[in-house]
């Protein structure tokens, strides 16, 4: 199946920890993403120290899927020194997009919890994490075996499709 349409985002997940293997291909994926002017902005933060997934869970009221995973990636990005730094956080996107539907394709399930733009919640995970100065926290991704099944429902919408001929 074409994980494009069967992932959904899962928030629970079982105690059983993610093969090293299976992370890495993530993360291969992660670098397979397409960025402005290939300036590959990102740093990732490969997290499954439990005490660091609970604090990370508290950065916000929506990141407490973090609490329960049994890893999470942080994705971060250079604040100087890219071609295009307008452009930084849309590439961690699809680097996102693209860890997101490898998760699914290994048969794991993940979210992407916000982060950046909000200066708080950023300034809260590069402490968590120790990442330098010179690095942005843009997102957290807890993911794991799912505990829970979900459906994705079908989104398409005609209506909002306009083709100029």
């Amino acid at each position: 199946m074409n994980p494009i349409f069967t992932r959904t985002s899962i928030r629970r997940f079982d105690s059983q920890p993610v093969e090293p293997e299976k992370i890495t291909r993530i993360l291969q994926a992660a670098f397979a993403a397409p960025s402005a002017a290939n300036q590959q902005p990102w740093e990732f933060y490969v997290i499954t120290n439990p005490d660091t997934l609970l604090q990370l869970s508290t950065i916000s009221p929506y990141a407490t899927p973090a609490a329960k995973a049994p890893a999470a990636i942080v994705i971060c990005y250079k604040k100087e020194g890219i071609i295009f730094p307008p452009m930084a956080q849309i590439d961690c996107a699809i680097a996102a997009e693209n860890i997101l539907l490898e998760i699914e394709a290994q048969g794991l399930g993940g979210v992407m919890l916000g982060v950046a733009p909000v200066p708080e919640r950023m300034e809260a995970v590069e402490k968590i994490i120790g990442s330098p100065a010179e690095l942005a926290a843009f997102t957290i991704i807890p993911f794991g075996y799912p505990a829970e099944k979900r459906t994705q429902p079908d989104r398409f919408e005609e209506g909002r499709i306009h083709w100029i001929r």
